[in-house]
């Protein structure tokens, strides 16, 4: 007998998470009930060093519907989410951060905006936020740069409580650290239908914070990553091939007007080879070239990297 689908996915990436886990799972399983909805709780613990897997491993054994994923290794968030996201059976995926800086009482509402509301995906906006500067002014820039880069306009990319239909986390990919940008990764996968709720934003309560100074250096590197593989990573030749050809033409030109030039119009000037604007057209024409076969190896070669997204996991739960 098939098994009945679940209203809900939790998918919760946690590292060094042991101290808020139990009060953060009491507290999803009291909102869960309380709305008669049935859920899953996807826990996805990336590597931690402390005592949280043993944490998972005490609250499964009475609750049947955590479910739990460890990693042998530390990955990163994105690696987390999309081992989650594979996981993930619910109607809706709602993911959140296990820092209880989330709050579950949020669950109910992410939910009926895309059960009754049709988002395909509803992102969280932490209008007040219980953060250091050294965190919301990178943040804020992030999120001003996103909005106009990727053309979708949530006021919070980053944060990590957000609702999605189960279509759409079938359908990205995430790797590196690109689960910031998961709403501009589903509108290049098709779904347009871009919401966005402000939600409550708690100061941390146990732990520190894992926000740090790769992640500002890392972040608009894996903004252009986003943009310019949500535009040209399935056709890498329509942006390599048109910037080749146009480079080739040019220096083709300039290169043909020195000859005509030389040939017809001042015939005792200098030699081509003494004249730098013949040595800039063999370059342009050279650079040229390579740029067209640069898009032609990429278009060979595609994104078919098949160890991208193998991670080492070491144990699962009720997976």
């Amino acid at each position: 007998m098939a098994e009945v689908q679940r209203d809900l996915s939790i998918v919760i990436p946690l590292y060094n998470e042991e101290e808020s886990l139990p009060e953060l799972c009491a507290w999803i399983t009291r909102v869960v009930e309380e709305n008669q909805l049935s859920a899953e709780i996807l826990f996805i613990d990336d590597g931690s060093t402390d005592g949280s897997w043993s944490v998972i491993q005490s609250l499964a054994s009475t609750n049947s519907s955590i479910k739990a994923i460890q990693f042998q290794r530390n990955y990163g968030k994105s690696a987390a989410l999309h081992t989650g996201f594979e996981a993930a059976s619910g109607k809706v995926v709602i993911t959140m951060d296990a820092d209880m800086q989330d709050s579950p009482d949020e669950i109910p509402g992410l939910y009926a905006m895309v059960m009754e509301q049709g988002f395909d995906v509803v992102s969280g906006w932490k209008k007040k936020r219980h953060d250091p500067l050294s965190k919301t002014i990178p943040t804020k820039l992030y999120n001003w740069a996103a909005r106009r880069i990727t053309g979708i306009h949530p006021h919070d990319f980053n944060c990590g409580l957000k609702a999605y239909k189960l279509a759409v986390v079938k359908s990205i990919e995430l790797y590196g650290d690109m689960h910031r940008y998961i709403p501009a990764l589903a509108k290049y996968a098709g779904f347009k239908n871009i919401g966005e709720c402000v939600v409550q934003h708690q100061a941390r309560k146990y732990g520190v914070t894992k926000f740090g100074l790769n992640r500002f250096l890392n972040g608009p590197l894996d903004l252009m990553t986003v943009a310019f593989m949500g535009k040209f990573g399935k056709k890498p030749m329509h942006f390599f091939g048109a910037l080749g050809t146009l480079m080739f033409f040019i220096g083709f030109a300039l290169a043909l007007y020195l000859g005509i030039d030389k040939l017809f119009i001042n015939e005792n000037g200098r030699l081509l080879a003494e004249r730098t604007e013949f040595f800039i057209a063999l370059v342009a024409m050279i650079v040229g070239v390579q740029f067209f076969m640069t898009g032609f190896i990429a278009e060979i070669i595609g994104r078919n990297a098949s160890s991208r997204n193998n991670y080492l996991i070491q144990q699962k739960i009720g997976v």
